[in-house]
């Protein structure tokens, strides 16, 4: 995504704003670099602006930064949102997961590693920092996400490939990572295609963001 990436950050201290545009202006993926103190602020940029990666703090003037991720998520699923906040609270890390977040970073960590994290959501990666990951990651595994019908008819292998579909591969490449063939990936999302009630891979790929798969 060289020199394509449209970032917003979101935070109501103009030293951390002033901060990070400085650090994201000398990166060659960044195209522009927007600002917002509040949520209704972030939002409405996203909404009006083309925005690839938000760098979203939780506590705002005027509400959740959780809570404006999953507006942003819900009706601009192709932006990724990076949480980068002082909350270092296991609760706050879930909420924000299933809001859609793609990353939760805290505040201190160095400045290059949050450059880096934002360019690896914007690219549809997911980025934990080290003393969230694990323990979060343990309870997204026993705390799994609720998802809205007809997703909730989906079985766990079903939901695996059309997270990968959703993420761009190819039949053969779902198949090599979840160790089927490709004939049973293609018949598994023919079941898919019929209990989402969709008829091709397009349709169901941006209904799966749509609800952050």
């Amino acid at each position: 995504m060289s020199g394509q990436g449209r970032v917003l950050i979101v935070d109501d201290h103009p030293v951390v704003r002033r901060g990070l545009r400085i650090m994201l202006e000398g990166e060659g993926w960044v195209s522009a670099v927007l600002e917002a103190a509040t949520c209704a602020e972030a939002i409405r940029l996203v909404m009006t602006e083309p925005v690839d990666v938000v760098a979203m703090d939780v506590g705002l003037p005027d509400g959740d930064g959780v809570e404006a991720t999953r507006r942003i998520v819900r009706d601009r699923p192709a932006t990724a949102v990076l949480m980068l906040t002082m909350a270092d609270d296991d609760e706050v890390v879930s909420r924000s997961l299933h809001a859609g977040a793609r990353g939760y970073l805290l505040k201190d960590t160095d400045p290059d590693v949050i450059v880096d994290a934002l360019r690896t959501v914007a690219g549809g990666g997911l980025v934990l920092g080290p003393r969230v990951g694990p323990r979060v990651l343990a309870d997204l595994q026993r705390r799994p996400v609720e998802l809205p019908a007809p997703f909730d008819q989906l079985t766990p292998r079903e939901r695996d490939i059309l997270r990968y579909l959703a993420a761009g591969e190819s039949n053969a490449r779902i198949a090599r990572r979840v160790g089927l063939s490709e004939k049973t990936v293609r018949n598994q999302l023919s079941a898919v295609f019929a209990k989402l009630g969709v008829s091709d891979r397009v349709q169901a790929a941006l209904l799966a963001r749509d609800v952050g798969l």
